[in-house]
């Protein structure tokens, strides 16, 4: 029997992983890029609006050739550095009043490359504790401006965690359902109200604004709706109450496990995972 693995979402027998190196050694002298490219046409590896996913691809490949299962090519050497890039000044100044002398709300969808996409890195990087990085597949990023056009918050929501049991139990799917249908879920990885900005209430709203929108995004970017959002809350940080606030659901805890722990001696802070169902027919989308 052909003994299969799990990367990146794909389930991979021997005959794929021998069929990877025998497309890296036709390739003397391919990059990563060329090789993902070819791997994710001959698979017809794509997203719901015909994309190639060779962003996923290549992490595919990186914990192969990490795990010693392939051997890539070395990667090419870095782009000449690139002038420092400006930072983009934003008002600081303390903002303690009520919600109802910021709203109306501006809910921003950011495009790739544009400068509001720098001011989401620039935020994220400066003022959330985990940071920013680049995300891998689908994903959508948000800077709220207030009334008086000042940014107040921003978030982004990319692929969902592969596994966690609370969730699947919720949703009541087996893995090979998840497989197919996990797509349709979205997680919450970063979202932050700037630190100067203090009033009440403003973090469960813009939730709430967001859980209206964030299915339509995703089908105009992507193509295809998402069904159920998620997000961890680090308990050893946040009681996760905006989340509360905004009727998402807690549905039970990480284990304190990190997603590269083979042997199981890596610990990480539990984590409370919520859930936020965007249509009532939910698990219909996501088991059928």
């Amino acid at each position: 029997m052909d003994e299969t693995i799990i990367v990146q979402g794909r389930e991979l027998t021997q005959t794929d992983i021998q069929g990877i190196r025998d497309l890296i050694a036709s390739q003397p002298k391919g990059t990563r890029w060329k090789i993902s490219r070819i791997l994710c046409d001959q698979w017809n590896w794509r997203t719901f609006t015909g994309q190639l996913k060779d962003m996923a691809c290549r992490t595919m490949l990186k914990k192969l050739d990490e795990r010693g299962l392939i051997a890539l090519p070395p990667p090419k050497g870095q782009w000449p550095m690139k002038r420092t890039q400006a930072i983009i000044e934003i008002a600081t100044d303390p903002i303690c009043t009520n919600l109802g002398e910021l709203t109306p709300l501006r809910i921003e969808l950011v495009v790739a490359r544009s400068q509001d996409a720098r001011l989401l890195h620039q935020l994220l990087s400066s003022y959330h504790y985990l940071g920013f990085r680049t995300n891998v597949g689908e994903t959508v990023g948000y800077l709220v401006r207030d009334r008086h056009d000042r940014v107040v918050a921003s978030a982004v929501f990319g692929a969902a965690a592969w596994k966690t049991a609370p969730r699947d139990e919720f949703i009541g799917w087996d893995a090979e359902l998840r497989a197919k249908r996990l797509g349709r879920i979205a997680n919450n990885s970063r979202y932050l109200i700037l630190p100067w900005v203090k009033v009440p209430h403003l973090a469960s709203h813009i939730l709430g604004l967001l859980a209206r929108r964030i299915r339509n995004d995703f089908i105009k970017k992507y193509g295809h709706p998402v069904a159920l959002i998620e997000t961890f809350v680090d308990r050893s940080r946040f009681r996760g109450t905006c989340y509360r606030a905004a009727n998402w659901r807690c549905v039970g805890q990480t284990q304190g496990r990190s997603r590269q722990d083979r042997y199981s001696n890596l610990s990480v802070p539990i984590k409370d995972i919520y859930l936020y169902p965007l249509t009532p027919k939910f698990r219909e989308e996501l088991t059928q």
